[in-house]
């Protein structure tokens, strides 16, 4: 089902499936029962643009910690579970918005029944989770090697486990670190499934690799209609996972707000530090995401006031100085030392707007 048609399912104070916005959803790499490392960190993300917030429950301490970690941030909080299901239990118990398990690693139809039964009291959706990593040996046997359809159907089967355990409040995800196994994978469960879909790229990578593969794969799987919310699995500070995702995106015309800076790539033509101006101008526009602007910082003549034209406001490089423009008309020439603080003064003014 592409996500106009997929079942509407409330996490938190927050809404999935039906044509609702995807989500952006990021995951804490702190340890759990360290509350305030984990709420900081949570902050933090918030204050990125993450929308849902998943964290790892692999003891007593870490399923207890959610309560007060949830009187002091501000989006909904997923349990992690792995192995253990009375830890998904005690995480419910204590205010979990929602349980990531996979019910093949934690036991047998006796211990699902119990996790579902603990949501089922209070109506937390549980989120069925297949990775390629993890793909079971039936599937691995029957194909030869992982393959989408051994994905789905391994999904498929633990989602039908909590149907007949009487609860419908699912949300699927199946991840592979393979981009094009990702792909088809979320083409085929999407015909077989109406449940809302988490997507993402697992165990992308670094920043940079991380964040090519994420965007091919999600940008491809998204641009289908397939996906309720999203992760950018990135092996570094989670920030930059929400900071990627809100990007692809807004790239892809599914989220709207935020700054986007386009900028040239320089050449023979450029006489200002461009490159070290476009990543200032970017840094510093992080401080005013709420506004929905295009800003343009180009090096030279060339393309500069054509892109210009096309932005809210915008640099143009000159001989150690440059022009600012709004909305394509020259505001003033600035020296390259002031480029930097006239552009936020200018931001600063929308603000007030």
């Amino acid at each position: 089902m592409y996500r106009d048609h997929t079942k509407v399912i409330g996490i938190g104070d927050r809404v999935i499936g039906g044509g609702n916005p995807v989500l952006i959803q990021s995951m804490t790499n702190t340890r759990t029962e360290d509350v305030d490392a984990t709420v900081a960190e949570i902050l933090r993300l918030e204050d990125a643009g993450c929308e849902i917030v998943r964290s790892t429950v692999p003891n007593r301490e870490a399923a207890e910690a959610f309560s007060e970690i949830k009187k002091r941030i501000h989006i909904p909080l997923v349990a992690d579970v792995h192995f253990d299901y009375r830890m998904a239990i005690l995480a419910v118990e204590h205010g979990a918005d929602k349980i990531r398990i996979n019910p093949g690693n934690i036991g047998g139809p006796d211990r699902v029944l119990s996790v579902v039964s603990a949501c089922r009291e209070r109506n937390v959706p549980i989120r069925v989770g297949v990775n390629s990593g993890s793909l079971e040996k039936v599937y691995l046997e029957r194909d030869g090697h992982v393959t989408p359809e051994g994905l789905v159907d391994s999904a498929l089967d633990k989602v039908h486990m909590i149907e007949e355990a009487g609860y419908d409040r699912i949300v699927v995800s199946i991840k592979s670190s393979d981009v094009m196994t990702a792909v088809r994978a979320h083409e085929l469960i999407a015909e077989r499934c109406g449940y809302p879909l988490h997507v993402g790229i697992t165990e992308a990578g670094t920043l940079f690799s991380g964040t090519v593969k994420s965007s091919i794969g999600l940008g491809l799987i998204l641009e289908k209609g397939i996906g309720d919310t999203v992760r950018v699995s990135l092996t570094g500070d989670p920030v930059e996972e929400v900071k990627t995702a809100k990007l692809i995106l807004k790239t892809l015309g599914l989220r709207n707000g935020g700054i986007e800076v386009v900028s040239c790539p320089t050449c023979g033509r450029t006489k200002i530090d461009l490159i070290s101006l476009a990543s200032k101008v970017e840094a510093m526009t992080e401080r005013y995401r709420e506004l929905d602007l295009k800003v343009a910082v180009m090096g030279c003549v060339v393309n500069g006031p054509g892109e210009a034209r096309e932005a809210d406001l915008a640099i143009c490089g000159g001989d150690k100085e440059g022009l600012l423009l709004k909305k394509g008309k020259i505001l003033r020439k600035v020296p390259e030392a002031e480029l930097l603080g006239a552009l936020e003064n200018e931001l600063a003014k929308c603000r007030q707007v």
